[in-house]
């Protein structure tokens, strides 16, 4: 396949592929994600959107289906079919045989019928809830344009658990007072990066970035709460946002769930970037304005 829809799909099949030949393993994030050859941080939304189903989900899935097919057509121990399926011990597997599909692999094994099925339930698509809207809709609202941005140093304040109310704020509240006080507001890019997937990463574990691009000649006081660092280089694929959080959540399933696996981009080993086109607002989130970036390069079969 030569589109770019085709190789986006060659490469997650080359992860499932692997997913079904080592059921019994643990496998990480990392590791499919080279599979695919994809960054770690961008590999589970491109699956997602891909397949329906986030990783862990479809792991389940092929495991317990696996399981469910052994039970009733093989003859083999219930310990054996645990140990094939990636369970640490009899025990853990017939509990979550349990919770998945209602009774025990020894009632199903004997001939009872699976009725209530947390596979059905549960394990839903993922596009049930990303991009509902019309592509042709979406593609008007949110065009794209690719960008290079230069080599650039930046200030930030890094915050964790970022969902915990009120905190995010606080740290743009603290960085536009900070960058008032040198004199750089007015001239400098203030935007925020996230460090995490939230569809895989713990709530209370979620980091968030707010940084400000800085002068190649501006120095920090030692006893600042403001880190540094450098970003390369790098192309990002942007889209211009004007609304509320969720035209913004919009926004950025559709650049990744759509856009990108239908373009001739890949993601880049960066994150991406939500940069504030309105800085006197940029504490008022009950309205956004602003640019929405993913770093990407040339998409290679």
């Amino acid at each position: 396949m030569k589109t770019s829809a085709g190789i986006y799909k060659k490469r997650i099949d080359k992860v499932i592929d692997h997913i079904n030949s080592n059921l019994d393993q643990n496998i990480s994030l990392e590791q499919l994600a080279g599979i695919a050859c994809f960054s770690p941080f961008h590999f589970h939304r491109i699956f997602a959107a891909l397949t329906g189903e986030t990783v862990k989900n479809f792991t389940n899935r092929i495991r317990m289906e696996k399981a469910a097919r052994l039970l009733r057509f093989s003859k083999k121990k219930i310990s054996e079919i645990s140990s094939d399926c990636g369970f640490a011990d009899a025990t853990s597997f017939s509990r979550l045989f349990r919770q998945y599909f209602g009774i025990t692999p020894t009632d199903y094994r004997k001939g009872t019928e699976i009725k209530n099925s947390k596979i059905r339930q549960d394990l839903y698509p993922v596009n049930a809830y990303h991009c509902n809207t019309d592509q042709e809709e979406l593609k008007r609202k949110f065009p794209v344009e690719i960008r290079t941005f230069p080599r650039r140093r930046i200030a930030y304040l890094r915050v964790v658990d970022a969902f915990r109310d009120g905190v995010v704020i606080e740290a743009f509240r603290e960085i536009t007072v900070w960058s008032k006080e040198h004199q750089l507001f007015d001239s400098e890019i203030i935007f925020g990066m996230s460090l995490d997937d939230p569809e895989v990463t713990p709530k209370e574990k979620y980091r968030y970035e707010v940084c400000i691009s800085l002068p190649e000649d501006f120095r920090i006081h030692h006893d600042s709460n403001m880190q540094t660092t450098v970003l390369p280089e790098c192309s990002y694929a942007v889209t211009k946002v004007s609304g509320d959080i969720n035209e913004v959540a919009l926004a950025i399933n559709y650049m990744f769930d759509v856009w990108l696996i239908n373009s001739d981009y890949e993601c880049e080993h960066l994150h991406a970037m939500e940069i504030f086109r309105d800085k006197d607002n940029i504490c008022n989130w009950e309205h956004f304005e602003l640019e929405f970036c993913i770093p990407v390069k040339a998409l290679k079969s």
